[in-house]
């Protein structure tokens, strides 16, 4: 049963894309993985549930696949 949310849960995503781009800028881009690294890290202990975070993995997998 999935438990992973894929419908739309900010009421302003334009603001936190912007603040995404915010907290990038001027990094590096080892710095900018760090930080990423560190946002997935910090969520995925929020979220704290294995089967959530398995599901999301495999999402992100295949949005990344060369098929997608």
């Amino acid at each position: 049963m999935a438990k992973l949310r894929s419908e739309p849960g900010f009421a302003d995503p334009d603001a936190f894309y912007a603040k995404l781009v915010e907290a990038h800028r001027d990094l590096d881009d080892a710095a900018s993985a760090k930080l990423n690294a560190k946002l997935v890290l910090l969520l995925a202990n929020h979220i704290g549930d294995p089967e959530t975070i398995d599901e999301a993995l495999a999402a992100a997998a295949r949005a990344n696949s060369p098929s997608a």
